[in-house]
C-alpha cells in the first residue's frame, strides 16, 4: 500500500495507468444498534471490540504501522460536546435537533481560508456557524506513512435562526451547504472535506488501523460518548490508492465489496440531471450538482446517490437501498405482491446498482443493510435478549451468550433497525 499527497496522485492520475474513476473497495463491515433506542457507551465500546476484531479484513502499510483506513459513524454525543464547549469556549449549544455538526479535514497552509469559505458559504446557505472546535487527537499512535497526509482536523457547529420552526428547512440548506463546498472550495485551491454533517450523526475516520481509531480520537473512549447505533468499517482498498478521506464510512454508508456496473450507474446519473425537478429546491436544486462527485471510489459515488435519493428525493432510507439495491424479484414465486410491485416500480426509476456488495447504513433515524442480489457478501446478524442487534460480515466477532440470543439468521439479504 503506497499512500500519496494531493500532487503526487494528480500526477500518477496523469502519467501512469492507474485509473481513478476505477477504484474499489472490499472491507469489514458491521453495527451494533439498540432496537429500544437507549443510548449508551455500551454500543461504542460493543463497536469497538467488533471493529479490532476485523482487522484482518482492512489492509496496512509498508511500514506495517499504517492503516488502510478505518471508522465509526454514530448518533451525536450531545452531552459530551455541551459540555466540553461550554467548557473550553463558553457556547451554549442549541437543543438537540436545533443544530448540526461535523468533522473536516483542511489543509495547514490553507485552514484560514478554508474556515472563512466554509462561513460565507453558510450564510449563503442561510446558516450560521455557532464554534469550531479543536478535537484532542493522539498522533503517535498512527503510522509514520499515515502522519504523511494526516489533515488538519475541526469540528464545526451550526445552526439557523429558523432550526426549530422549520426543521426540514434546517436539513436542506445543511446537505446544500455540503455540497457547495465540495464544488467551490476547491475552485478556490482549499482543501476541505466534510465527513459528515448532520443533526442526527457524526463520523469519525482516517487512516488508521482498527486498533488506532480509537486511542487516535479522545471523544471515542470518552464514557459521556453515548449513541443508540454504532456503524463501523476497516478498510481494504483494491486498486486503490488510500487517502485519509477515503476511509469509511462516509456520509451514509459503509460498504463491503465492489460495485461492477460503477461506469454506467455515473453516467445515467449524469443524464438524470439534465431532467431532474424538485418542489422542495427549486432553483437551487442545480447546486446539488453532480449528484456522483470527482474522485471518489465505487463506495463513495453510492454514497453520494443514497444520499440525493433520501435528502433531495425525500425518500426513506430503506425504500433508497431497495431502489438501488434490489433483490431478484422477477421469478420469485414466494416474494409478497407488494414488495414485487414495489421492485417493478422502482426499476422505472433507478437502475440496479450490481456487484458482490454488502451494505451498511445509517441516517440516525434508521440503520440497516442489504446485500446484492446474488448474496456474494456475507453477512449475519444476531439478536440479544438486552435488546441489541449485531450485524457484520464476520461471525462471531463479539462474544454472547448462548442463552442470551434470541435470534440468528443463518444469512441476511435485508436487515433494517
Amino acid at each position: 500500500m503506497v499512500i500519496l499527497s494531493k500532487a503526487e496522485a494528480q500526477i500518477c492520475a496523469e502519467e501512469t495507468l492507474w485509473e481513478p474513476q476505477m477504484e474499489k473497495d472490499a472491507c469489514g463491515v458491521g453495527f451494533v444498534v439498540s432496537i429500544k433506542g437507549e443510548k449508551t457507551y455500551k454500543i461504542m465500546a460493543d463497536a469497538r471490540i467488533m471493529l479490532e476484531r476485523m482487522a484482518h479484513r482492512g489492509a496496512c502499510g509498508c511500514d506495517m504501522d499504517t492503516g488502510d483506513g478505518a471508522g465509526v459513524l454514530a448518533a451525536i454525543p450531545d452531552a459530551l460536546y455541551r459540555d466540553e464547549l461550554k467548557k473550553t469556549d463558553d457556547v451554549d449549544l442549541p437543543p438537540v435537533g436545533e443544530y448540526a455538526t461535523g468533522i473536516l479535514f483542511m489543509a495547514e497552509g490553507s485552514y484560514k481560508q478554508a474556515k472563512e469559505a466554509l462561513g460565507d458559504l453558510a450564510r449563503a446557505c442561510k446558516l450560521k456557524v455557532i464554534v469550531w472546535r479543536k478535537l484532542a487527537v493522539d498522533r503517535s499512535c498512527i503510522g509514520e506513512e499515515a502522519r504523511k497526509t494526516e489533515p488538519l482536523i475541526r469540528q464545526v457547529f451550526l445552526t439557523a435562526d429558523y432550526a426549530h420552526e422549520d426543521k426540514d428547512q434546517f436539513e436542506r440548506n445543511l446537505f446544500l451547504l455540503r455540497k457547495r463546498s465540495n464544488t467551490v472550495m476547491p475552485k478556490q485551491s482549499l482543501d476541505c472535506y466534510i465527513c459528515s454533517l448532520s443533526t442526527t450523526i457524526i463520523v469519525y475516520k482516517g487512516q488508521f488501523t482498527p486498533a488506532q481509531l480509537y486511542k487516535y480520537y479522545d471523544d471515542l473512549t470518552d464514557t459521556r460518548f453515548i449513541s443508540h447505533i454504532a456503524l463501523i468499517h476497516s478498510r481494504f482498498s483494491t486498486n486503490t490508492f488510500p487517502a485519509w478521506h477515503r476511509a469509511q464510512p462516509n456520509r451514509m454508508v459503509a460498504h463491503n465489496g465492489e460495485i461492477n456496473t460503477l461506469r454506467g450507474n455515473i453516467n445515467l446519473m449524469h443524464a438524470r440531471e439534465g431532467v431532474m425537478k424538485s418542489k422542495t429546491y427549486g432553483e437551487n436544486l442545480e447546486k446539488l450538482f453532480p449528484v456522483v462527485e470527482d474522485g471518489l471510489t465505487d463506495s463513495g459515488c453510492f454514497d453520494n446517490v443514497l444520499e440525493f435519493l433520501v435528502k433531495a428525493g425525500n425518500r426513506s432510507l430503506p425504500e433508497a437501498a431497495m431502489m438501488m439495491v434490489p433483490e431478484a424479484w422477477e421469478k420469485d414465486e414466494f416474494m409478497p405482491h407488494d414488495k414485487k410491485h414495489f421492485y417493478r416500480w422502482a426499476s422505472m426509476f433507478m437502475e440496479p446498482w450490481d456487484g458482490p456488495a454488502l451494505l451498511a447504513f445509517s441516517d440516525g433515524r434508521y440503520i440497516g443493510a442489504i446485500l446484492d442480489r446474488n448474496g456474494l457478501r456475507p453477512a449475519r446478524y444476531y439478536l440479544t435478549a438486552d435488546g441489541h442487534l449485531y450485524l457484520s460480515s464476520e461471525v462471531g466477532v463479539n462474544d454472547h451468550e448462548a442463552d442470551s440470543v434470541i435470534k440468528k439468521p443463518a444469512s441476511v439479504f435485508g436487515c433494517f433497525a
